[in-house]
């Protein structure tokens, strides 16, 4: 019998990306376990937690590189671990992902970089690949960059020209992968804005994987909090910034003593391999 305090995974093609009792880990190790999250199109969902926390690993699993341990991914009405390798090249041209280190081609031009999708996936002419990809450029600041090199731009532009190109397909659900890491506070707050404006106007899902609070808080409509191997809080940006739990309040003001430890935990499988290094010596 279906637990009533769980989230239905009836489909609906209001939610965009959801994650059902997930576990999800590398080989034999979980890194999270119990993860229910749902995310509707036209939602901002933030997913923040400490360094180590499982972030990176979540939207791994969120784009079928890692397949699950336990429960399901269903990503736009699709089981990911149903699907062939042909229906998830499929579903992934549905999807934006701005990697966090970028991963722009380096012998490329800035306008190319952000073509590049439009020229492998869709029939598009060359005069409305050249519209839409200036538009992309213009709103991220850097339309009269398009001709450069990525060798003659900053770390903090190639991040810009790395979100032009995640929503140049214009997707049903985008990925950001920390998206203010390396900006300036100008560009910072141009970026939260454009992916609020972009999902508003896409009507698409966005979900940011970030550490920056404040920024993230001014533009999501659910946050989530990852810690301990699990979600430790959920809710609107209001509701965590008014709650007493000791985790979340030593996370968003950022305290160095409470719940959240700085050292990574130890584990059995690091026991292990401290015993092998030993005694090999």
């Amino acid at each position: 019998m279906p637990d009533p305090a769980r989230p239905s995974l009836t489909p609906s093609t209001d939610i965009a990306l959801a994650f059902d009792q997930l576990a999800v880990g590398y080989g034999e190790r979980t890194i999270l376990r119990d993860i229910d999250m749902q995310v509707r199109r036209g939602q901002v969902v933030a997913v923040m937690g400490g360094s180590g926390s499982g972030k990176t690993t979540l939207l791994r699993a969120a784009t079928g590189q890692l397949p699950p341990q336990a429960g399901r991914v269903v990503v736009l009405g699709e089981d990911l671990s149903r699907l062939s390798a042909d229906g998830l090249f499929a579903l992934r041209k549905r999807m934006g992902v701005l990697f966090q280190q970028g991963a722009l081609f380096t012998d490329l031009d800035v306008f190319e970089n952000v073509a590049f999708p439009l020229r492998e996936h869709t029939s598009m002419s060359e005069a409305e690949i050249l519209e839409r990809v200036l538009a992309k450029l213009d709103a991220v600041g850097l339309k009269a960059a398009a001709f450069l090199r990525t060798s003659e731009i900053s770390g903090g532009m190639a991040r810009r020209v790395a979100l032009a190109r995640a929503v140049v397909m214009e997707p049903e659900l985008i990925l950001y992968d920390e998206p203010f890491a390396g900006l300036d506070p100008i560009s910072m707050g141009v970026t939260a804005q454009l992916i609020r404006d972009t999902s508003d106007r896409l009507g698409c899902a966005s979900v940011l994987i970030t550490h920056d609070v404040q920024e993230s808080f001014s533009i999501a409509d659910r946050v989530y909090l990852l810690g301990r191997g699990t979600i430790v809080a959920g809710g609107t940006p209001a509701e965590l910034s008014a709650s007493e739990d000791p985790f979340v309040h030593q996370f968003l003001k950022g305290e160095p003593d409470g719940p959240v430890a700085f050292h990574y935990p130890e584990t059995p499988a690091y026991q292990a391999w401290l015993a092998r290094q030993r005694g090999a010596r």
